[in-house]
């Protein structure tokens, strides 16, 4: 095999079992410095020893390179590969195997670790018919926001990478901030030209709950809000720390989704588990939409789909009331602006 598709499948897997990010991004960078390499000029480079010597490829790194060049599949991603055939989770495998897409994902145009083109190709691999591209909005600097000249450059690149898929569909879309007063920080004008808007609370979490509550319902009343993304903020576990769910009316809120075909969404991301059991349960009753999306912020965590399945499997929501099941014809058709 190819030594930089070793290197960044190596990357794959280990991102996908969570490993540390250092550990992930040294075999991302090794890929990154042999691109552009011919097969003979990075054989010669292996044999005189340069490459050894060349910053950022260390032992492992090396070693993965040097058994792809003797047409090997290296021994550490074979261990990878045996160990990722294992299911992430115990559960919810029917559940994902009915699911096609994902709403909800970030490159490094804001705070993910991988270019564009490197999600679209572990999308593929996944089986995935269509992925969004929400990168975040400008009023979260600390994750590099998207100025609205930037998010229009964006908007061109995926237009350029659809052109070559033939089954596959990059969604452009954002996952925008929830302003204190409801409203969304990027123009009308721009996201009515997206396919997804993902609405997300970053900032106050800690607010009283009526200011909270009617915060989220603005922004759910919004006509471009298509995902109520991470709706209580809460962090359960992580490199990040505990952080406990946000206060609001969830009965108000969930009812104003119902009420304006905004999707609720179970985020996959192990630290994160939101909704919480009792809120997707919730969310059920009254009526709501769900859509499970894994805020993938490498390539290997588009996988953590699995762990939403699990999750909305457990609680008894039905596979046609998530949208991520839907087909992308009958998606695109939901996802246009209400008027």
């Amino acid at each position: 095999m190819e030594a930089v598709d070793a290197l960044n499948e190596t990357a794959f897997w280990l991102e996908r079992e969570l490993a540390d990010g250092f550990k992930v991004q040294a075999f991302r960078r090794a890929a990154g410095i042999i691109a552009g390499l011919s097969q003979e000029e990075l054989i010669a480079r292996v044999r005189d020893g340069r490459l050894k010597r060349t910053k950022g490829i260390g032992n492992r790194t090396f070693e993965v390179i040097n058994q792809a060049l003797s047409g090997a599949v290296p021994d550490y991603l074979e261990n990878l590969r045996r160990r990722g055939a294992e299911p992430l989770v115990n559960g919810g495998h029917t559940l994902h195997a009915k699911l096609r897409g994902d709403l909800h994902s970030h490159s490094n145009w804001s705070d993910g670790g991988s270019p564009i083109e490197v999600m679209v190709t572990a999308a593929n691999i996944l089986g995935r018919e269509y992925l969004a591209l929400t990168d975040h909005s400008p009023n979260l600097t600390i994750a590099n926001g998207l100025s609205p000249e930037r998010l229009m450059e964006q908007l061109m690149v995926v237009d350029g990478i659809n052109n070559g898929q033939s089954s596959f569909r990059l969604l452009t879309g954002i996952e925008v901030d929830i302003l204190e007063d409801g409203g969304l920080d990027q123009s009308a004008e721009l996201l009515s030209q997206l396919d997804v808007v993902v609405a997300s609370v970053h900032s106050k979490l800690r607010s009283d709950k009526r200011s909270m509550t009617r915060r989220m319902l603005g922004a759910i009343e919004n006509p471009h809000t298509n995902v109520l993304g991470h709706c209580t903020g809460r962090l359960v576990k992580g490199s990040r720390g505990t952080r406990p769910p946000s206060e609001f009316d969830a009965e108000k809120v969930f009812a104003s989704c119902a009420e304006h075909s905004v999707a609720v969404e179970i985020n996959s991301r192990p630290e994160r588990q939101d909704p919480p059991d009792e809120l997707i349960r919730m969310a059920l009753d009254a009526g709501c939409l769900f859509s499970i999306d894994s805020d993938a912020h490498a390539p290997g965590q588009l996988d953590f789909l699995q762990y939403g399945a699990e999750r909305a499997e457990a609680n008894g929501v039905p596979a046609d009331q998530i949208i991520t099941t839907w087909p992308l014809d009958r998606l695109l058709e939901w996802l246009q602006p209400r008027q």
